[in-house]
């Protein structure tokens, strides 16, 4: 079984929220996407903080450019697994 994690990166902590919800509603995941702040935005850089969306993808059955295509729509971008 492989291991397989995409990263959506989003500008802040609302549009992820969202998107995650979103995400697992349009690609019917069986797991919940985590969100997370990105470790190396200091607190001192808060404004340009970036949330991450992971989501597991066990099975390598999400289509890259469908969550490429995703992430554009939430002003973000997604990091090759």
């Amino acid at each position: 079984m492989s291991d397989v994690r995409h990263v959506l990166v989003l500008p802040d902590r609302d549009a992820a929220q969202e998107a995650a919800e979103a995400l697992g509603e349009r690609f019917g995941v069986a797991e919940e996407p985590r969100i997370v702040r990105d470790a190396l935005a200091g607190e001192d850089d808060a404004e340009d903080a970036q949330w991450l969306v992971v989501l597991a993808d066990e099975e390598n059955r999400l289509d890259a450019a469908a969550l490429d295509e995703f992430a554009a729509e939430w002003d973000g971008w997604r990091e090759e697994p």
